[in-house]
């Protein structure tokens, strides 16, 4: 079996189906802790992530990162031989295909653990695998409003908003990534694999706090909030004379703290501000006088003077903040990775992080079929004359 030297998941193989990010961020988060990720791709196009980026296509020298890229034609009954002989050996196979693809082309679970027992396949999907709309193509952004969030994302004077990043395809990755992990315990006591089955919109739907119960319960449906949490107080956005910052002063030894460091401790047992419910039912007007105070002061001066008084504060972090932040320093958070395109690359570590067996990262997301040699000649022992014939009839 594979040996990458590094993470806890070393020893691991996956086989890498699927495209864009629903399934390769899962792909992505296992080879970020040492399991041998195989992506295959479809010959001469790949993944269109190769492609996304904002400015310059960088986002696939992330997504892709430790990943061997193989061409290979799932379409043909040849290219759909050797993902089987690949199935013989690896641990999982992922895939985000709408669902029936691959039993279409004879790869389903049903047919795959005939050949592997203890392959454990990994579906990810808009919808699922069964039911009615399975056969639907779902995008994330269709499960996040499914889901729930799309509703709750905005401020109330505006339409649903987008949460500015593909979040509904990343949470159905790494409820992907969760399961492939129960299952590779369960395959532990029992020696076989199983089926693991993320929908975006039921990945979404888990986030979704207590919102079904607080409509069944007490008739009571979420709606966007902006800024805030709503009746709890002080918790939101504000201003200083060079951007806003963020405060969580809720508890009521916090907000004491506070009303001490604005200068006003008689807010700390102010009847209209002194108990948890209180500032709830003000929260309007507790914000605004705090914006009235917050306002005189630079976000880093006031930051400075909310870590004195031991009052919960940040700034809102962008790139750049990220890249000269201290604590991301100290923590090695996001990295410089070698590029042979891209000489000032840095992008997020690997998270989380292990005493004794850290993720890493090796290299970025590689060339098209970077590593055909390596999996085609040294996994399944084809000659070079077997890679030329299947590169000449569009195989790999």
């Amino acid at each position: 079996m594979s040996d990458n030297g590094f993470g806890a998941l070393q020893g691991l193989r996956m086989i890498e189906l699927g495209q864009l990010i629903a399934g390769p961020f899962c792909g992505q988060l296992m080879a970020d802790h040492g399991a041998e990720v195989i992506k295959i791709e479809q010959p001469g196009s790949g993944d269109p992530m190769r492609e996304w980026g904002r400015n310059k296509p960088v986002w696939w020298p992330v997504i892709a990162r430790n990943k061997k890229s193989v061409t290979l034609n799932l379409r043909v009954p040849e290219g759909q031989d050797i993902l089987r002989e690949l199935v013989r050996d690896a641990d999982f196979l992922l895939e985000n295909f709408r669902p029936g693809t691959m039993e279409k082309w004879g790869l389903g679970y049903d047919e795959l653990s005939k050949i592997n027992p203890r392959l454990i396949m990994i579906r990810v999907s808009g919808y699922g695998q069964t039911g009615p709309y399975a056969s639907r193509a779902g995008y994330g952004s269709i499960g996040e409003a499914m889901g729930g969030m799309r509703n709750l994302a905005g401020d109330p004077s505006t339409p649903p908003s987008r949460v500015g990043l593909s979040i509904g395809d990343s949470l159905a990755a790494t409820y992907a990534t969760l399961g492939a992990l129960m299952a590779l315990q369960r395959r532990n006591v029992t020696g076989r694999g199983q089926v693991v089955d993320s929908a975006i919109y039921e990945a979404v739907l888990a986030m979704m706090e207590s919102t079904i119960p607080e409509y069944t319960e007490a008739g009571f449906i979420r709606e966007r909030t902006g800024s805030i949490l709503p009746k709890v107080a002080p918790s939101n956005v504000y201003p200083t004379k060079d951007g806003e910052i963020l405060i969580g002063a809720n508890q009521d030894s916090v907000w004491t703290r506070m009303a001490e460091a604005m200068g006003r401790p008689e807010l700390g047992s102010d009847p209209r501000y002194s108990s948890h419910h209180a500032r709830g039912e003000n929260q309007e007007e507790l914000d605004e006088l705090i914006s009235a105070w917050s306002i005189g002061f630079t976000s880093k001066d006031l930051l400075d003077l909310m870590e004195e008084n031991g009052v919960p504060a940040g700034k809102i972090f962008k790139a750049p903040d990220m890249l000269e932040d201290p604590h991301f320093k100290a923590r090695d958070a996001v990295v410089k990775v070698e590029h042979q395109s891209f000489q000032n690359i840095w992008m997020q570590n690997a998270f989380p992080k292990f005493s004794e067996t850290p993720g890493e990262i090796h290299w970025p997301g590689p060339e098209l079929g970077a590593h055909n040699e390596d999996v085609y000649k040294g996994i399944l022992g084809r000659s070079d004359a077997d890679l030329a014939r299947m590169k000449a009839e569009g195989i790999i």
